[in-house]
């Protein structure tokens, strides 16, 4: 019999490192698939890649923009998904001055000031008593780096053309696991109660001293809630 396979979708200017705790305790009852989606530009482009990298049938999680993205596999493909976790992400689009703020790092980007995560924006995606733990820090620096400017640009592009997702989660009929930082600051806990809400097939975890990074921040309890839901336990 095969193996199950959980194929876990990255946020912004993250790669699979982000869920490096959760692939290393969970590969043991699980195959894991994690696809660099910062070589696209849209939302259908990195859905695409995802599911082109996937059996025909998977457990799917997707952590802040990757949370975007599952929104569009669901789209495109949902009988193929078995269960769905979203992790620190949300279902509305960006308000205005989210946009503005989003092509303006763009431009920025674009004419040579890229310069990855920079210590100032850490209050911004993690609880304040992360803030100076390496283990968690160095991390989000190194995958800003690996991303780099294009893949940053591509990312931001997808970010601010994604549709309104809430439209789509009453028809979600899949077991679903919400996991959010009480704290979360990027994607906040109302985000996740109104998702929460919406889905019947729902259990809504949040987590307490946390930020938006919560698979780097409380990274035991994210791999607690992902072993019960991938058992279907919840």
């Amino acid at each position: 019999m095969a193996r199950p396979t959980l194929l876990m979708l990255p946020g912004l200017l993250a790669t699979r490192r982000v869920f490096q705790p959760q692939i290393d305790a969970l590969s043991d009852t699980v195959d894991i698939v994690v696809p660099e989606l910062w070589h696209y530009d849209s939302m259908a482009a990195m859905a695409d890649a995802a599911l082109a990298m996937a059996p025909q049938r998977f457990a799917l999680a997707g952590f802040s923009m990757g949370g975007y993205v599952a929104f569009e596999v669901m789209r495109r493909a949902a009988e193929r998904v078995e269960r769905l976790a979203l992790i620190d992400t949300q279902a509305t689009p960006d308000a205005a001055e989210a946009t503005a703020r989003r092509h303006g790092l763009m431009e920025q980007t674009k004419i040579g000031r890229f310069h990855g995560v920079q210590p100032s924006l850490l209050p911004m995606i993690l609880h304040r008593s992360h803030i100076d733990d390496k283990a968690i820090v160095q991390p989000i620096l190194d995958m800003a780096l690996e991303v780099g400017a294009e893949g940053f640009v591509n990312e931001t592009r997808a970010t601010i053309a994604r549709p309104d997702s809430r439209p789509l989660l009453v028809d979600i009929e899949v077991p679903t696991v919400v996991i959010v930082g009480r704290q979360d600051l990027t994607t906040p806990l109302v985000r996740a109660e109104e998702m929460a809400a919406d889905i019947a097939t729902s259990r809504l975890v949040v987590l307490e001293d946390c930020g938006h990074m919560a698979p780097l921040e409380r990274p035991a309890e994210v791999t607690a809630a992902l072993r019960k839901w991938l058992r279907g336990d919840g």
